[in-house]
């Protein structure tokens, strides 16, 4: 992480850049550019291919209201860092802003606090600012792939990203505002609202000393360049190394709590059974729960997928992308022969812990028979992938070894 000052996005350009967003609705008639298989464990394992989303090139519709836009896979293969306009959407709620008025915005700090602030975005881009990589993956990334099916959006591998996140530190905003004696928690709410009333808004919360800690951001910037409406412009929350569902969009309001958060988002929705890897039976019951938390490790090829053609006998070139959860990738090594035995790869430039890392290296492919090859990451505390794959009623947390089947010819 580093500082920054005025060498990301200055506020002069963010505002001028912003009078774009006054008219541009964020939702509009969706029209399929073409169809990809996902090879989804369920039907229907086809998905449209769209480009009719604002700020947004071709991405994979797996819902339109709201909007769940996938990044295609081939994109990881291009780089650590994933294009603004193929990054992937997700929102809980069809009532999201199609238009922000960037003079009017403001960001409140509230609760348990000495001095409740009601921040322009003026303020916040005027605050010392921070850089950070830093991977955003879906709670639910890959639940298409859950055997037994589960319930909720049926993602294949792509609704994760990693940007280059510019910002300012909660910690700073928390301090403006002064935290008071006996806060035990911060709540986070945005602009999206439910469909019905009475249906719960959604909002998240992290304990009092992790919003503290330093690294939690919100964020005005990703990439070098405005959060895109669809990905939370004007602000959003950043919580490196924890899943996305606590990642804010187009947050307003910041709420410091004196007593643990009981709303529907915390306390019944996002939770996992407190397993090792949150993990039970299908079936099973009586089991404790706790909210969803911290990513686990996950390494993927990029430029090979099962079905793929190669030569008998031949140098097979192979790369992919790495992430380490909350923590660095410490290396990332392939197996040939379905995990008998295991070789290093060569890591690419470390972007910082909470990044995605590119690996690569190469195989020469036998002679005959197939060619199934393995990827798993082990991050920088020893935590690695597992050779099965956990499964719980949410569809959350899969991390499975990734295996890619290739054809000899």
């Amino acid at each position: 992480m580093t500082n920054t000052r005025g060498n990301v996005i200055s506020r002069r350009h963010f505002f001028h850049a912003a009078g774009a967003f006054a008219a541009m609705a964020a939702t509009s008639p969706v029209r399929a550019d073409d169809f990809v298989d996902l090879d989804l464990s369920s039907e229907p394992v086809w998905r449209e291919l769209t480009s009719a989303f604002p700020q947004k090139g071709q991405m994979i519709l797996q819902r339109s209201r709201p909007p769940l836009l996938e990044t295609p896979f081939e994109v990881f293969d291009r780089g650590v860092f994933t294009p603004n306009d193929q990054f992937f959407v997700r929102w809980h709620w069809a009532v999201i802003p199609q238009q922000i008025d960037v003079a009017t915005f403001k960001l409140a700090i509230r609760g348990h606090v000495n001095n409740p602030l009601s921040l322009t975005l003026a303020d916040v881009l005027a605050m010392p600012r921070i850089e950070m990589a830093a991977v955003n993956q879906c709670s639910g990334n890959s639940r298409g792939l859950f055997q037994p099916r589960v319930a909720g959006g049926q993602w294949d591998n792509g609704a994760m990203g990693n940007a280059r996140w510019a910002g300012v530190r909660l910690r700073d905003l928390l301090d403006h505002a002064g935290v008071k004696a006996g806060a035990v928690a911060v709540r986070f709410n945005g602009l999206d609202e439910p469909v019905v009333d009475g249906a719960p808004d959604f909002m998240k919360s992290l304990d009092i000393d992790h919003a503290r800690d330093g690294e939690v951001m919100v964020a005005f910037a990703m990439n070098g360049e405005q959060l895109p409406l669809l990905n939370g412009f004007p602000l959003r929350l950043i919580v490196p190394g924890w899943y996305s569902t606590y990642w804010v969009k187009t947050l307003n309001d910041i709420e410091v709590l004196d007593a643990p958060d009981t709303n529907y988002w915390m306390a019944t929705a996002y939770r996992i059974p407190d397993t090792p890897h949150a993990s039970v039976a299908p079936g099973q019951t009586g089991f404790k729960t706790v909210p969803i938390n911290r990513m686990v490790p996950r390494s993927f090829f990029t430029n090979v997928k099962s079905g793929d053609r190669v030569r008998s006998g031949a140098m097979v070139s192979l790369r992919g992308i790495a992430f380490g959860g909350d923590r660095g990738v410490a290396q990332v090594e392939i197996s040939t022969d379905q995990g008998q035995s295991w070789q290093n790869t060569s890591l690419g430039r470390d972007e910082g812990k909470y990044s995605f890392r590119q690996w690569s290296t190469q195989i020469t492919a036998p002679q005959s028979g197939k060619l199934v090859l393995q990827a798993r990451c082990t991050n920088t505390q020893g935590e690695g992938q597992p050779a099965e794959p956990n499964w719980n009623g949410g569809g959350f947390m899969r991390n499975v070894i990734e295996s890619v089947e290739l054809s000899l010819v």
